[in-house]
């Protein structure tokens, strides 16, 4: 077991996120219970791969099983956000289907184009990304 009590508190998090793409290259956006829409995806905890903490927030958020991902980042994502530089690494990536069950962080999923994404009430992360993603 780690313990946590040893890791010095720090002023930047690491993120991983879920980059699903549909067959029209739209990507998926998750609906949290604040009204908000973010990338699936979460904090990366303490010596945990980035492909092991997208299959772990996947499971925690959404309930979803995770069969690839991508072995290098596609986009590398820095926003300020809750008193903290976060920086937001998105991997492609693909699931067994879309049969989510709703959490309090995600409640709804939905593909979009930046342009569609960009008029939701967005979280830091998503903004940025629809700002460099491209179809």
């Amino acid at each position: 077991m780690i313990d946590y009590s040893q890791i010095p508190d720090c002023f930047y998090r690491l993120s991983i996120k879920a980059l699903i793409l549909n067959e029209e290259g739209r990507f998926l956006l998750c609906r949290e219970n604040i009204g908000q829409w973010e990338l699936p995806g979460g904090g990366l905890e303490f010596g945990e791969s980035p492909r092991d903490g997208i299959v772990r927030e996947m499971k925690e958020e959404m309930w979803l099983e995770v069969t690839s991902v991508a072995e290098k980042p596609s986009y590398f994502l820095t926003c300020f956000q809750n008193e903290m530089w976060r920086g937001n690494v998105l991997y492609e990536t693909q699931v067994k289907n879309l049969d989510f069950i709703a959490s309090e962080e995600c409640e709804e999923i939905w593909f979009f184009t930046p342009e569609e994404a960009l008029r939701l009430p967005l979280f830091y992360t998503a903004i940025e990304f629809c700002k460099q993603y491209k179809l």
